[in-house]
């Protein structure tokens, strides 16, 4: 009976989750002990027609996933039901199944096969998110809006201009994706301590033919179990990622509350149901449940760093723990993706507001422009900082706008003139580098997809 969100298909991807689930589980195993007894047949160490029959059975078509757990609930043992789940249907040839291997050769070599594709998909996504958080930037370069700090308005800036810093968060999470994924995709046929013993005198060239047949990289060396710095490794770039989907995300909440009013998650007005009780409502839920996920998908680095160390050549503390994380995290990051992707896809943009937005502080806004024109006409920084302070507060307790506060002060008036009044006071003019910043994120964005084969 289905439990968990995961399970009953509320969250994640119909893909991520088949790589997860029991079938596909079972037929990686069946592929590593496929791979096995081929190895064996190459070096002589076995028949070429049992290791042939054996890989004709390796396919859950042959072993049942039923009938594996029948064996495991009677001998309490996940691998050696499958061996002898599979020894039953190759006949005599059966006999040179598990050849040799320790459980946690089959175990992690078909993890490596299961994060293989993961991984595969969820580069998939991130490259999507990449190009579409693009196109906002370049569609919004000009996009004029307040920046804050602290909560509180404090320069001008452009929604473009956010969309290129999320873009190269993104970025770096996709270089941290591609440097991990040469650490983390290994397998093993190592044995019972990693010495190899049980595969005999041509164990380097076995475990060489087995990773070659499956298409992953053996480990330089490992104990009984492939060292789970690796998977560690992932766990933690994932939850870097999860934490930048959660900043796009809380932003956008942000920004959609009715006292801001600047974008707004697509509404789909002729169904889409805000509120039980207000049919006002119109809520920001799918960035909501990003940033609800993401607290999930920080809780399992703990964990993960926990799996890292064992007792002597290994144990089983990690074993059950990760059975949890590994997809968990494959599965939840992959749905983050995929929401916010939608969020930025259909991101509705309120330019005006954004406009009117600005006007609420009355021009107080631009006073570092009117602080740093001042120290220029020479009156020093310190001064000029003071000054403008204080008719900044003036302004304030007054509630009248910045501009006529400031041309009518004595001080102001020797050495400002009405119209470098007038262009200080417009935020267009003082946007800095904004736009040549922003073009440069396209450029070497581009180029980085263009490296990968890709197009924006």
């Amino acid at each position: 009976m289905p439990i968990l969100p995961i399970d009953i298909g509320r969250y994640g991807s119909p893909e991520m989750r088949k790589i997860f689930d029991e079938e596909n589980r079972l037929q990686k195993m069946l592929d590593v002990e496929a791979a096995l007894a081929w190895a064996h047949s190459q070096v002589g160490n076995i028949p070429k027609k049992d290791a042939q029959t054996i890989t004709e059975k390796a396919y859950t078509k042959y072993v049942k996933l039923e009938r594996v757990k029948e064996i495991e609930d009677e001998i309490r043992h996940d691998v050696m039901a499958l061996v002898r789940a599979l020894a039953e249907v190759s006949g005599p040839s059966g006999a040179y199944v598990h050849l040799g291997a320790t459980s946690s050769d089959i175990l992690d070599t078909a993890t490596a096969l299961q994060l293989k594709e993961a991984v595969n998909i969820i580069e998939e996504r991130l490259n999507e998110l990449q190009s579409v958080l693009l196109s906002r930037a370049e569609q919004h370069k000009k996009t004029i809006m307040m920046g804050r700090s602290h909560g509180q308005h404090a320069l001008p800036t452009t929604f473009g201009f956010k969309c290129a810093v999320w873009t190269r968060e993104v970025s770096r999470s996709i270089e941290r994706l591609m440097d991990c994924r040469g650490r983390l995709l290994a397998g093993k046929m190592s044995g019972a301590v990693g010495t190899q013993a049980g595969l005999g005198p041509k164990a380097l060239e076995i475990q060489e033919l087995v990773m070659q047949r499956l298409g992953i990289p053996a480990a330089d060396i490992s104990t009984q179990i492939i060292q789970r710095d690796r998977y560690a490794e992932l766990t933690c770039m994932l939850a870097i990622l999860a934490s930048t989907l959660d900043g796009i995300a809380t932003e956008v909440r942000q920004l959609q509350r009715p006292e801001i009013g600047e974008v707004f998650e697509a509404f789909e007005q002729k169904k889409q149901v805000g509120s039980s009780t207000m049919p006002h409502k119109r809520n920001p839920m799918i960035s909501e449940r990003i940033c609800g996920l993401a607290k999930l998908m920080r809780s399992l680095v703990l964990p993960a760093l926990e799996n890292v160390p064992t007792w002597h050549e290994r144990d089983l503390t990690q074993s059950s723990c990760e059975r949890f994380v590994i997809p968990e995290e494959c599965i939840l990051i992959d749905y983050m993706l995929i929401l916010m992707i939608r969020v930025l896809k259909g991101l509705q943009v309120d330019e005006e507001h954004m406009r009117k937005n600005m006007d609420l502080t009355q021009g107080r806004m631009m006073s570092e422009a009117v602080m740093l024109a001042l120290a220029k006409k020479g009156l020093g920084r310190q001064t000029a900082h003071e000054l403008t302070r204080e008719l900044a507060i003036q302004s304030h307790n007054e509630q009248r706008p910045f501009k006529i506060v400031l041309s009518e002060n004595s001080i102001v008036k020797k050495v400002l003139t009405p119209k470098e009044i007038d262009n200080m006071m417009n935020p267009r003019n003082y946007l800095g580098t904004a736009t040549k910043q922003i073009d440069n994120v396209i450029e070497k964005t581009r180029k980085e997809l263009r490296a990968r084969g890709l197009s924006d």
